[in-house]
């Protein structure tokens, strides 16, 4: 079953891209929490970070850099959040490895 990462990977679904390469997507979110909420997602379906394999992992380390670079690109390298959240009891609703870059604003402490 595809989700609605996986339609907007393929085209199904319209975003606003804001990086893209062969491995990579970055997206801006439909319901931002921060003046700048990117999410940054690999195209391989990965259900979330405890299902990658080791060979994902440079994958990972790509989003990283993605994310380090967008981070420049907004502004907001001085003080970004970046999180996944790993299975529904984290609060993840799609399933599809996927980084939230919020930023743009004092973020608070998470409890």
């Amino acid at each position: 079953m595809t989700t609605v990462f996986g339609k907007i990977i393929e085209g199904k679904l319209p975003c606003k891209k804001v990086f893209e390469n062969e491995r990579i997507l970055a997206i801006e979110d439909i319901a931002p929490v921060a003046p700048v909420h990117i999410l940054i997602m690999p195209k391989k379906a990965i259900p979330n970070l405890q299902s990658a394999k080791a060979e994902d992992f440079s994958l990972i380390v790509e989003i990283m850099e993605v994310a380090q670079a967008l981070a420049e690109e907004y502004n907001v390298e001085e003080g970004y959040r970046l999180l996944t959240n790993n299975g529904a009891d984290a609060g993840q609703t799609v399933f599809h490895l996927h980084f939230h870059l919020i930023g743009g604003r004092k973020l608070s402490h998470l409890g």
